[in-house]
């Protein structure tokens, strides 16, 4: 026995040895960089849909935070979406590129090794619009009331909808960030329905205890809380630490 679980270290070690040189081999001089083994680990394919909900501040943050990761985003925005996002942003943009350019200029995002492709709303038929291409998980922020009960009554009338469908029958994972307070009935049924079919619905509700002081820093956490979700951890908040241990 002590000779086997010798022998399967040895093995192991070697085979990470030679994994280790392969990435190498890929990778050259940054494999060994901190960095670079952040974004390769991180390195994905998301869908981001923006529907016609409150909570803007959300959804820029979580963008702003994309940008500091290798990847790639199919990006999808309502029309109602960039209404609010005008509203509440107090900007004047359009379009989805429009959008992205704002955060671009706002928080001046330099050298981003994150890629954007965005996709028409209303292009049921996008390559995102079916489950032979692959992405990792979808995340809907912020989600409305709407598209909350379109998704759970099976409806793909715009492509938010149909990707939606196609992530919960692919078994990936579908995140729905909704700010709508207070629920009624038909809302949380709703909810309840999708959090049976698979999906996560995580809604826009911070945390206090990191003692935030900024609107951002409440979007950051909202961003932290997605970003686990899909495997990511980029530290966009403290941890809690218990402050009084006399309780």
């Amino acid at each position: 026995m002590r000779r086997r679980s010798f022998s399967c270290k040895i093995l192991s070690v070697s085979f990470l040895h030679i994994l280790d040189s392969f990435h190498g081999i890929i990778i050259g001089s940054d494999f060994l960089s901190c960095d670079s083994w952040r974004q390769r680990v991180f390195k994905m394919r998301l869908v981001l849909g923006m529907a016609g909900a409150s909570g803007s501040i959300y959804a820029e943050r979580f963008i702003k935070a994309l940008f500091t990761i290798k990847g790639t985003t199919f990006f999808i925005c309502s029309p109602a979406s960039l209404r609010v996002f005008r509203e509440e942003m107090e900007c004047k943009v359009s379009s989805p590129k429009e959008l992205l350019d704002f955060i671009i200029s706002k928080y001046k995002i330099q050298n981003t090794s994150h890629a954007f492709e965005i996709r028409n709303f209303a292009d049921i038929g996008a390559d995102i619009g079916s489950g032979s291409n692959s992405w990792k998980g979808m995340v809907i922020l912020p989600c409305s009331m709407k598209t909350i009960a379109s998704i759970n009554a099976g409806m793909t009338e715009n492509l938010i909808e149909r990707a939606a469908d196609v992530t919960l029958k692919e078994r990936r994972t579908l995140l729905l960030v909704p700010r709508e307070t207070p629920y009624n009935r038909i809302h949380l049924k709703n909810m309840l329905e999708l959090h049976d079919a698979g999906a996560i619905i995580l809604p826009a509700s911070p945390g206090f205890y990191q003692m935030p002081k900024t609107l951002e820093d409440l979007g950051d956490f909202i961003s932290e809380r997605i970003f686990r979700l899909l495997g990511m951890e980029l530290d966009l908040y403290p941890r809690w630490t218990p402050r009084d241990n006399d309780l």
